[in-house]
């Protein structure tokens, strides 16, 4: 009598186990690649410089993040919850005005060091939902600060969350343009605007040393070359 051997729910298990696991580790080159050369170029990367990055096509690129957006969406997600976890620090600070200052200066230090993050703290992307989420969240928390920090009298009366705003803004083009030459430059005008953010009598840390002409005039160079 001939038997029919049954079929093994295991067929095809295997394989489709190896797929998800290339498509994980295809996503996981695309994201380290897109952190690298965001981190060192900024932004401006394109597409088509990450997948060469990574070692996938096009197309690779395409199915796991259809847009620029997802892709910075996955590649800051992280960096924006540092953020939030920022606010939240200085909100804990039992001295406002010190977590006030604190805060300025982690952020600027996190622009520093990232120049892709440098540019998202300084931009919008509507379509990242969860990077967008988090930055309201530091937004709010950063709202609270200022109140809490003007209440000290340590605050000028007159500052805003737009003023941080312009900061961010004015951080990434100074860590942008002298990243190369002068690297601590971004100190110096973190310094000269916590200056202007204070009440007169506010206690500061120490004023950062002015960059070096030479580093400067270099990076001036390299910003009339680009």
């Amino acid at each position: 009598m001939s038997t029919t051997a049954e079929p093994d729910p295991s067929d095809g298990a295997q394989p489709r186990a190896e797929l998800r696991a290339d498509a994980e580790r295809n996503r996981e080159r695309i994201l380290a690649a897109a952190r690298r050369l965001y981190a060192d170029q900024g932004l401006d990367v394109s597409m088509a410089c990450v997948a060469r990055e990574a070692g996938v096509g096009k197309a690779t690129l395409s199915r796991r993040f259809a847009t620029r957006e997802e892709l910075i969406n996955a590649v800051f997600t992280d960096r924006m919850d540092a953020y939030a976890a920022t606010t939240a620090e200085a909100l804990a600070d039992p001295d406002p005005w010190h977590g006030f200052v604190g805060f300025i200066r982690s952020v600027c230090a996190m622009q520093a060091a990232d120049r892709g993050f440098a540019a998202v703290l300084a931009m919008t992307f509507p379509a990242a939902k969860a990077l967008e989420a988090r930055r309201a969240e530091a937004y709010h928390g950063f709202l609270e600060l200022i109140s809490r920090a003007k209440a000290t009298g340590n605050l000028r009366a007159d500052f805003t969350a737009e003023d941080l705003i312009v900061l961010l803004m004015a951080n990434a083009g100074v860590v942008a343009a002298t990243a190369d030459s002068a690297p601590g430059a971004w100190r110096r005008l973190v310094g000269q605007m916590l200056r202007a953010y204070a009440a007169p009598g506010a206690d500061l840390p120490p004023m950062e040393p002015a960059p070096e002409p030479t580093a400067l005039y270099r990076a001036m160079v390299r910003l009339g070359r680009a």
